[in-house]
């Protein structure tokens, strides 16, 4: 399944891995999770045990990158690089309704 399958779905869990400052500084994706990188290692059984799709997205996509690299390391079974911030929640607007 590709990124927008799962998006159109509308199944799937969203997690932000930036750090709580830049969400209130640049804003988030409501309904998102907060899981900062520094704390995926420490939150794993939290994350692998959602059972749907995961999204995982920050600002660039690099953090979400690595955050999904080992992840995906540990077992998580559906996982999805989410990208940017601003760019999934434009598409996920873009698509509301379509979905």
């Amino acid at each position: 399944m590709s990124l927008i399958d799962v998006l159109k779905s509308g199944n799937y869990e969203l997690i932000d891995v930036r750090e709580p400052m830049e969400l209130e500084m640049d804003g988030n994706i409501e309904g998102a999770k907060n899981i900062p990188l520094g704390e995926v290692e420490d939150r794993k059984e939290e994350i692998l045990s959602i059972e749907k799709p995961v999204i995982i997205f920050c600002r660039s996509g690099n953090r979400s990158g690595k955050a999904l690299e080992y992840l995906n390391s540990q077992g998580l079974a559906e996982g999805y690089n989410g990208g940017g911030w601003a760019d999934l929640k434009a598409t996920i607007e873009a698509n509301q309704g379509t979905f």
